[in-house]
């Protein structure tokens, strides 16, 4: 059984905030003298079918109580998916319908089993729509009446959007109650989420209050900055690393990472120590290009094996350092009727996603044709040639043009 003081030191690792403390000090002490494992609760929303590393960040967290010899319970939110989640958000959010969550979940739970013990005896898998969905009109009425609307507009973003006279609908206040009554069905000793998270999570700890219940505790994690060194890593600002990704493209998206973000990234993202984090967070600051690349090594190792990140990083080094052409790369054929001209040929082939951002990259000097540099938007490439195309650092093309 592990000590009282280590599990502590590893549930406290990363963590902005427990709520309260002294409750998860007791809890623990009861489970180590009972052999009663705590339920620690994560619920998830799956909004979109991919997860990346800030999503990994709580998943992590939750591995670890089960390494301590807890219970997960990961609760796929199909019902509450439905109504979406305003936090964070400064207009009312489009729910989506339960086959869209159902078909998330499905691919959201496969990339979580990465980081989670899947063993039944150490997790359970739950969707919330099985207690939720049956709950009638006087149920709901029930839930309501334990919340005051002046409490409910406490939540920041709430306030700001009433504030500016942002709509606010009715069925978003519900959000927060659906997500509490989640721990009171469940009884779940700790609930896990980002910082954002903390006013769903304490509206849990009333709900089982008032139902009876020992409230559980509330454990925030930080919101994990993204490779633009600004905002929170998302699909959305283009700033993630996908935990999906291939070896070659986790390594080079992780080598975006701001050099002040490389310590909180090995913190919050891997299992070095804590004798090994002190020495990381002095070596990044004065040689932040290998602490970066030991950074990108360690994660793709986590997620492709060893072997896998060894040749992500001989990979790099061939094409970005040496600036080889790969030995494989994918090819193209242009068809003679096709389009020739340059930026038309980047998005039919895949080498840019669209016209505007190939006209960015020719711009910017990151096009090459057969190791030669593309100046003008304008070019058109010649009839009954092969090239090799490059966009940006990683992507080359052969272009067989018919």
């Amino acid at each position: 059984m592990t000590s009282l003081d280590t599990q502590l030191e590893i549930i406290r690792r990363g963590t902005v905030e427990i709520v309260p403390e002294p409750e998860l000090v007791a809890k623990l002490e009861r489970s180590a003298k009972t052999g009663t494992p705590l339920r620690v609760k994560l619920g998830c929303d799956p909004t979109r079918p991919d997860l990346h590393l800030g999503h990994s960040v709580i998943l992590r967290k939750l591995r670890q109580f089960q390494d301590l010899g807890h219970h997960a319970i990961l609760i796929i939110g199909d019902f509450t998916g439905m109504i979406g989640d305003p936090t964070g958000a400064n207009k009312t959010r489009p729910s989506l319908t339960i086959e869209q969550v159902r078909k998330n979940g499905e691919s959201y739970f496969q990339q979580a089993s990465k980081i989670l013990d899947s063993d039944p005896a150490k997790l359970t898998i739950v969707h919330n729509s099985t207690w939720l969905g049956p709950m009638g009109f006087e149920d709901l009425i029930r839930l309501a009446s334990k919340f005051t609307v002046a409490r409910m507009i406490e939540r920041d973003d709430f306030t700001k959007r009433y504030n500016s006279n942002e709509p606010i609908s009715l069925h978003e206040f519900l959000y927060p109650l659906a997500q509490g009554q989640d721990s009171v069905h469940l009884k779940s000793d700790v609930e896990l989420g980002g910082s954002d998270q903390k006013f769903n999570l304490l509206v849990g700890r009333d709900l089982q209050r008032a139902d009876g219940q020992e409230p559980q505790v509330a454990l925030m994690m930080p919101l994990l900055v993204g490779t633009d060194g600004v905002n929170k890593m998302s699909k959305s600002y283009d700033n993630y690393v996908g935990l999906d990704e291939a070896p070659n493209d986790m390594y080079g998206k992780v080598l975006k990472v701001n050099d002040d973000q490389i310590y909180s990234w090995f913190e919050l993202l891997t299992d070095v120590s804590n004798e090994e984090l002190a020495a990381i967070k002095t070596r990044a600051v004065s040689d932040p290009r290998n602490t970066k690349h030991d950074l990108a090594l360690t994660l793709t190792r986590m997620y492709h094996g060893e072997e896998a990140a060894a040749a992500a990083r001989a990979h790099f080094v061939k094409i970005i350092v040496n600036k080889e052409v790969p030995d494989e790369i994918p090819e193209f054929t242009l068809q003679a009727d096709s389009d020739h001209r340059l930026l038309a040929v980047m998005v039919a082939s895949g080498a840019a996603p669209s016209i505007s951002e190939a006209r960015r990259l020719v711009q910017q000097g990151a096009v090459s044709i057969d190791g030669v540099k593309v100046a003008d938007v304008a070019t058109e490439l010649g009839k009954g040639a092969t090239v090799v195309l490059k966009a940006g650092k990683r992507t080359f093309l052969k272009l067989l043009s018919v």
